[in-house]
């Protein structure tokens, strides 16, 4: 039995039919069955988006085997998927993208695959004038209904400027990675390892605190 339901594959075919690219989905899996348990519904969730647009592409690692690929896409724990186009845009998924976050994901692949970020104007000029590394960190669970809004800020952010990398982390699967950063709400955001907030941010806002942890 699949993941998706009917209506849930006919929303997406409609949603993906005109994209003018290919979304590279890379999913890294792990030994470590504590971590895993959720793979096979990972995995069972990728190959049905496959199955959806011939515009996904689905690749399937292992964390600890396959070091080359870890290294290249900067992979620091698993499960992880990335999302690509032809180059890495440093946008990452730790854990399953399920409940509220499964819309994260499908704006993501839709944003990727039409090559378009939708970014509000008035903050573009300064967010794609930041030439410092930026790592933002958006901690959430999948029961939280203002995580997506964080975490598709962190995305379009990494979407538009190379210099900044943003990660979904389920706080559930990797709780005593969640625990080293005091989370005990969610979203819970790390920029940099030196600036930090809950919530879900207006894009100006968020930008402000990049900016802050650049200072």
């Amino acid at each position: 039995m699949g993941i998706l339901s009917n209506e849930d594959k006919e929303y997406l075919k409609n949603l993906y039919k005109d994209m003018k690219r290919d979304v590279n989905i890379l999913f890294f899996r792990t030994d470590d069955k504590n971590l895993c348990v959720m793979c096979d519904d990972i995995k069972n969730i990728l190959d049905e988006l496959k199955d959806i647009s011939d515009r996904i592409k689905v690749k399937v690692y292992n964390f600890e085997k396959d070091t080359e690929e870890v290294k290249k896409y900067n992979v620091s724990m698993a499960p992880a998927i990335v999302l690509l186009s032809d180059q890495d845009l440093g946008v990452k998924y730790y854990g399953i993208p399920a409940g509220y976050e499964f819309s994260s994901f499908v704006e993501d692949i839709n944003d990727i695959g039409n090559d378009f970020v939708p970014i509000d104007e008035s903050i573009e000029k300064d967010l794609k004038s930041i030439d410092k590394d930026v790592h933002i960190k958006v901690f959430v669970t999948h029961s939280c209904p203002y995580c997506p809004g964080a975490v598709r800020t962190a995305h379009k952010f990494a979407m538009a400027n190379e210099k900044i990398k943003a990660d979904m982390i389920d706080a559930n699967t990797f709780y005593d990675y969640a625990n080293s950063y005091d989370v005990s709400a969610v979203p819970r955001v790390v920029i940099n390892e030196k600036e930090s907030f809950e919530g879900a941010l207006p894009e100006n806002e968020f930008l402000r605190k990049i900016l802050n942890s650049l200072m």
